[in-house]
């Protein structure tokens, strides 16, 4: 099991708390794993848990600490309207500065990949932070307010096809400003990889997770190579 560390921000030094989990076996890498809306959730743990088996040491920031310390919501209607208002107070540039601390606080190569409201904060990462090797952003809706930037690591993209909240005319329009980047798209909804959501798709989940996988590898994710 992972255990509660504390990172300090880049943005204006503030300690937030992070689950760590380090690597079973021999270490690919670090990896920062971002939050969806709803904080440092079980599922959030286990998906750490997962990639660190897969031997990455995982680094999971609680983004909404200086919000509320140890949040973490179910899937009510009330905690959905409470992780889009901490969201909606979260600013871009506050979320790089906690995202760079993670990445500074692991050892080279150094991955990202994010959900939700995380996948958004993924390709932020990709984008504004130094030291990352590869970025895997899932069904991200607001991708769509920084479609103007450009990662500065190779970056591949999750959508799902009847993500009722990402328009694929969104999607569209990442890949029209950003042809060199794979995007990958499911027969699912959003939050695909969810276990505990209605839209869970087991084979999408567990495609879009191999290819993430794949992607972080030739990125210089190999196993006892860091």
């Amino acid at each position: 099991m992972g255990e509660t560390i504390r990172l300090k921000s880049r943005h204006d030094g503030f300690e937030l708390s992070a689950y760590h989990a380090a690597p079973r076996d021999a270490r690919r890498g670090g990896l920062l794993l971002i939050q969806e809306i709803f904080g440092i959730t079980d599922h959030i743990r286990e998906l750490c848990e997962g990639f660190a088996e897969d031997g990455y040491e995982v680094i999971a920031p609680a983004f909404y600490d200086r919000i509320e310390p140890g949040f973490a919501a179910d899937y009510s209607p009330e905690a959905i309207q409470k992780g889009v208002q901490y969201s909606q107070a979260t600013p871009w540039d506050q979320v790089a500065g906690d995202a760079q601390a993670a990445i500074d606080a692991l050892q080279p190569p150094v991955f990202v990949t994010g959900y939700c409201w995380g996948g958004a904060a993924t390709w932020l990462a990709a984008c504004r932070c130094e030291g990352l090797a590869a970025a895997s952003c899932f069904y991200g809706r607001r991708i769509s307010e920084l479609v103007d930037e450009t990662p500065r690591c190779p970056t591949i993209l999750h959508f799902g096809k009847t993500d009722a909240s990402i328009p694929m005319e969104k999607v569209d329009e990442i890949r029209e400003r950003h042809p060199d980047l794979p995007v990958y798209l499911y027969e699912a909804g959003h939050g695909f990889v969810s276990d505990r959501r209605a839209d869970y798709h087991a084979d999408s989940a567990r495609l879009a997770r191999l290819r993430t996988l794949a992607h972080f590898s030739r990125a210089g994710g190999g196993r006892g190579e860091a």
